[in-house]
């Protein structure tokens, strides 16, 4: 068993309480005018705005420190287009075969369907893998804890920080994504968890009409 190590904590930055309730509202503010797009420009991103970004999400709390995430950043445009017909056939084959009706009556306010042109315009995809253990040079498996816990939670830095940049995310989820293994070369023991559209919005994108719950419908004080 090895010993823990402990180091001062110094990184704190103490504010004021008129600094913290500024600092809370002003990123609550930004915060609420983040919205799922799928109008994207084929604009292209600098890579170290996406670097920054993914070392943010890094930052995730995690069980036990095991860090069970892997980001696969693809701009290609032949692999964007391999993706985007693999994930269109599994949709073709949710929305006419495995969606229920209350499933498809759900999404229509939001107008989705099986055709996902976004996976080629915008200028990354961003595909994230929940590493369900980490296989050791000997070749055993070292099981890593809470890893869809942990993965999620960075995954929802990652988006907060994507927007913090100044620019516009997608989270799609074709199901199943297995396909993401053998595009990307990705070992069996990776999860695809969520494949991110990241760019910038075109220019007369537009987003349903929709709002969010209030926070009485979210929260509870005792």
């Amino acid at each position: 068993m090895v010993k823990a190590k402990f180091i001062p904590f110094v990184n704190f930055c103490e504010q004021t309480l008129e600094e913290m309730q500024t600092n809370a509202k002003n990123f609550n503010e930004k915060m609420q005018k983040r919205r799922t797009i799928r109008d994207f420009s084929a604009e292209e991103v600098p890579l170290e705005v996406i670097e920054n970004c993914l070392e943010t999400a890094g930052t995730a709390p995690n069980g036990a420190n095991k860090q069970p995430w892997h980001f696969v950043v693809v701009g290609d445009k032949k692999i964007k287009s391999t993706i985007r017909q693999e994930a269109e056939k599994e949709e073709r084959e949710f929305y006419e075969k495995r969606a229920t009706k209350e499933w498809l009556e759900a999404l229509e306010p939001l107008g989705t369907d099986s055709n996902k042109p976004f996976l080629e315009t915008a200028p990354y995809l961003i595909a994230i893998f929940d590493k369900k253990y980490n296989v050791l040079p000997n070749g055993t498996k070292s099981k890593n804890y809470y890893s869809s816990e942990s993965v999620g939670i960075a995954t929802g830095i990652l988006i907060a920080a994507i927007h913090n940049a100044g620019l516009v995310s997608l989270t799609h989820t074709p199901s199943p994504m297995g396909f993401l293994n053998k595009i990307l070369n990705r070992p069996i023991n990776e999860k695809p968890f969520l494949l991110l559209v990241v760019g910038f919005p075109e220019k007369n994108a537009v987003v349903p009409d929709i709002k969010r719950k209030s926070l009485a419908e979210i929260s509870t004080f005792l």
